[in-house]
């Protein structure tokens, strides 16, 4: 028989639906994320602390682990460490200069290591990611869908190099690559491009994950805002992949999507 499932919660809607979806999970939160659920045990935890962390996880009766959230690389204070992390510190520290694919699977290694069986968000909430098909808006014409492609074939070049999960093209001319900074960066250095600069095409957003990218943690999203940012930047769409893109309140995608006049289309990848 399963055991209780856990959450790992950080910054961003996505922990609550884990708990809307799943009312006993046991909620761990940490000290300097701004969660916006509450801990079970009433206490936030420390990164320091990862073997306190595993023991109240077993205690709770814990066997399956959820992530879900933003979570900037946290700083680390080397004097507070207990035996445990710093065990896996060598590790941790290794990871880091592999970027963010290298990191997180050393983290999911590390808790399946003790015992604990990592899932994805989209494991345990229904309806997160979209079947194939057109999810909002006119279905897009075969210049966009050019575009699309073509900003699908340069996230597949850059794969290997672990940079973002996002592109826009317009004309056949890349207007932008998401990085560290994200999506919405992104989507507003294209909103800042002087028109004289811009092909007439109004161009498409690509959400998708990297090549071989573990999709239990980390897997891409978009959500009203991600539209809304796509609307101000005078794109025709969004397209994302099916079963592997997360729909961050998808009536209100399609909402935004529809007032805004965009597409959005999830295609198998």
């Amino acid at each position: 028989m399963p055991g209780r499932l856990g959450l790992l919660a950080f910054r961003g809607d996505l922990p609550a639906l884990v708990v809307a979806a799943n009312p006993d999970v046991h909620v761990v939160t940490f000290e300097g994320v701004a969660a916006e659920v509450a801990p079970t045990s009433g206490q936030p935890a420390r990164f320091e602390k990862m073997g306190a962390v595993i023991k109240a996880l077993k205690a709770a009766g814990v066997d399956r682990l959820v992530m879900a959230g933003a979570l900037a690389r946290p700083p680390l204070d080397a004097k507070r460490l207990d035996l445990t992390t710093m065990a896996f510190a060598p590790k941790l520290m290794a990871a880091l200069k592999q970027g963010d694919d290298g990191l997180l699977r050393a983290v999911i290694g590390f808790f399946e290591g003790h015992g604990l069986r990592v899932v994805g968000v989209h494991d345990v909430v229904p309806d997160l990611t979209a079947a194939p098909g057109l999810l909002a808006g006119r279905a897009p014409d075969k210049a966009a869908l050019a575009d699309a492609d073509r900003a699908a074939a340069i996230l597949a070049a850059l794969a290997p190099l672990d940079l973002g999960q996002g592109a826009v093209v317009a004309g056949g001319l890349c207007l932008g690559i998401e990085t560290l900074q994200g999506t919405d960066a992104m989507l507003a250095g294209v909103t800042a491009t002087e028109p004289a600069k811009r092909p007439k095409a109004p161009g498409v957003l690509v959400k998708l994950p990297k090549a071989g990218q573990d999709l239990r943690v980390d897997m891409p999203a978009i959500g009203p805002g991600t539209v809304e940012a796509a609307a101000r930047a005078g794109l025709a769409g969004i397209v994302i992949a099916a079963g592997q893109v997360l729909l961050i309140d998808r009536p209100g995608i399609v909402a935004a999507a529809e007032a805004a006049g965009l597409f959005v289309l999830a295609r198998a990848v």
